[in-house]
C-alpha cells in the first residue's frame, strides 16, 4: 500500500493572483477583438480608410500639409472605435449570451471585467498605431519627433478614458440599445465631436464644449503633440482623467451579468 502525504487528496480551491487574472482577461478579450470582422472594420479599417480619403480629398478645408492635420485625429478615432464602440458592443452582447454569467461563477470579481477590457483596448489601440502611423507616413506625414512621448501617454490615456466609458455603456443596457447608442454616439462625436472638424471650425460656441469631450481633448491634444510638437495643457488631461474615472467607477457599479 502506497503512502501519501495528508492533504494530498484534499481540494483546495483557491483564487490565483491578480495580476495573472488579470492578464489573461486582458488576452483573451484582445484575440476575440482582433478575430471579430466587424470589429476589424470598424476599428481598423474605416480610420484607415478615413486617413486616404481626408488626406488625398480635399472634402473639409485644412492646412496644408493635409495628412499633418488629418493623422493624429484620426489616431483618435481609432482610440475611440476600439476601446468606446467596439467595448462597449462586444461586453453588450457577452451579457446576452450569458458569457458574464459563467465567469460570474468562477473567482473573477466584476472590477477584473472592466481592467481586462480596458487592457484589451490597450492592445488593439496598439496594433491600431502601427498599421495607421504606417500608412500616415506612407502618405508623406512627418510628426514632431519632440512631441511623440506626449502622444503616446494622450493615446494612452484617451484609450483608459474611452475603454471606461465603453464598459459603463455595454456593461448596463441591453444588447440591442448598446449597439444603436454606441454606433450613434460614434458618429455624433466623428462629426462634431472634434475629429472630423477643428474645434475652430464648428458654429456657434460648440468648440467650448467640444473641448470638455474626450474625443475633442484628445484629437487637440494629439494635434498639438504631433504637429506643433508642444506638451499637452493640463484642460485635456484633466477631462480625459475625469471622464475616465467617472466611466470606470459607475461601469463597476452598474454592470450587469444579463
Amino acid at each position: 500500500m502506497t503512502s501519501f502525504e495528508a492533504g494530498v487528496f484534499t481540494p483546495a480551491p483557491a483564487r490565483g493572483p491578480l495580476w495573472r487574472m488579470v492578464a489573461v482577461q486582458a488576452r483573451t478579450e484582445a484575440a476575440l477583438a482582433l478575430r471579430n470582422g466587424e470589429q476589424v472594420l470598424l476599428t481598423l479599417l474605416i480610420p484607415l480608410a478615413l486617413l486616404v480619403t481626408m488626406t488625398v480629398l480635399r472634402l473639409i478645408p485644412l492646412p496644408e500639409p493635409r495628412v499633418d492635420s488629418v493623422a493624429p485625429r484620426i489616431l483618435a478615432l481609432a482610440v475611440m472605435s476600439s476601446a468606446f464602440t467596439g467595448q462597449a458592443i462586444a461586453l453588450g452582447f457577452d451579457r446576452r449570451y450569458g458569457v458574464l454569467k459563467r465567469l460570474a461563477a468562477t473567482a473573477v470579481p466584476r472590477w477584473l471585467l472592466v481592467v481586462g477590457r480596458m487592457l484589451a483596448a490597450v492592445a488593439v489601440v496598439v496594433v491600431q498605431l502601427v498599421v495607421l502611423c504606417a500608412a500616415a507616413v506612407l502618405l508623406g506625414w512627418t510628426p514632431a519627433v519632440r512631441g511623440i512621448p506626449f502622444a503616446l501617454g494622450l493615446i494612452l490615456l484617451g484609450t483608459l478614458a474611452f475603454g471606461a466609458l465603453g464598459a459603463l455603456l455595454g456593461g448596463a443596457l441591453r444588447a440591442e440599445i448598446v449597439l444603436a447608442a454606441a454606433n450613434f454616439v460614434w458618429f455624433a462625436l466623428l462629426l462634431v465631436g472634434g475629429i472630423a472638424l477643428p474645434a475652430g471650425a464648428l458654429p456657434g460656441g460648440l468648440d467650448a464644449v467640444v473641448g470638455l469631450l474626450p474625443s475633442g481633448a484628445l484629437a487637440e491634444s494629439l494635434r498639438s503633440a504631433l504637429v506643433d510638437g508642444m506638451a499637452p495643457g493640463w484642460q485635456p488631461v484633466l477631462v480625459l482623467l475625469c471622464w475616465g474615472a467617472a466611466g470606470a467607477g459607475l461601469a463597476v457599479k452598474t454592470i450587469r451579468l444579463s
